[in-house]
C-alpha cells in the first residue's frame, strides 16, 4: 500500500509554485477585492486575502496548481512533446485543457464561481493579463488557475455576504417577535 501525500507537503507545494512564478495571495486579493466591492461595499482587502487564502487550502486547487504550473515550466524547458509542445507554448486558442484544469477546480463554490471565471478568463484582470502577456516566460496554465482561485475566492464571499444578511433578517424576525410577546 502506498503511503499518501501530507496535505501540508502538497499545500506548501503548491503555494511555493505561485511564488516561485511570480504569484502572491496578494495579487489574487486584488482581483477579488475588485470583483466583490461593488456588492459589499463595507468588503476589505482582508477579507478577500482571507478568502483567497481558504481556497489555497483547498486540495483541489493545490493539485491543479502543481500539474498546470509543471506544464508550464516543461513548455518553457521545451520539453513536452509535439504537438503538446507547441499548443503550451503558444497558448493555442483552441487547446482548452488550461481552461479545463482550472474550470474543475470552481465548481465547488457553485455556479457563481463557474461565471465569474468565465469573466476573468476573457477579461484577463489584474496578474492575469500580466501572466498572459509575459515573456519568455509560459504561463498557459497558471493565468488560468489565478482566474480560478480569484473567482472562488469571490464566490465564496458572495456567499458568505448572503448568509450574514440571511442572518440579520431572521435576528430582525426574532426580534419583532419578541417586543410583540413583551408589549
Amino acid at each position: 500500500m502506498k503511503k499518501p501525500v501530507p496535505c501540508e507537503a502538497v499545500e506548501k507545494a503548491a503555494r511555493e509554485k505561485l511564488t516561485e512564478r511570480g504569484v502572491t495571495v496578494q495579487d489574487i486579493a486584488n482581483i477579488v477585492y475588485d470583483l466583490q466591492v461593488k456588492y459589499n461595499p463595507e468588503l476589505t482587502i482582508e477579507e478577500c486575502y482571507e478568502s483567497v487564502d481558504a481556497v489555497l487550502r483547498k486540495r483541489e486547487i493545490q493539485h491543479a496548481i502543481l500539474v498546470g504550473v509543471e506544464l508550464d515550466t516543461l513548455a518553457e524547458q521545451k520539453k513536452l512533446s509535439e504537438p503538446l509542445q507547441s499548443l503550451v507554448e503558444s497558448d493555442e486558442g483552441l487547446f482548452g485543457v488550461d481552461e479545463t484544469i482550472a474550470l474543475g477546480s470552481v465548481f465547488g463554490f457553485g455556479s457563481i464561481a463557474v461565471t465569474t471565471f468565465g469573466y476573468l478568463d476573457k477579461q484577463k484582470v489584474g496578474i492575469i493579463d500580466e501572466l498572459d502577456k509575459r515573456k519568455p516566460k509560459i504561463d498557459t496554465f497558471l493565468d488560468d488557475l489565478v482566474a480560478s482561485i480569484a473567482a472562488s475566492a469571490a464566490a465564496r464571499l458572495a456567499h458568505r455576504q448572503r448568509d450574514r444578511e440571511e442572518n440579520r433578517r431572521l435576528e430582525d424576525i426574532k426580534q419583532r417577535e419578541n417586543e410583540e410577546l413583551i408589549g
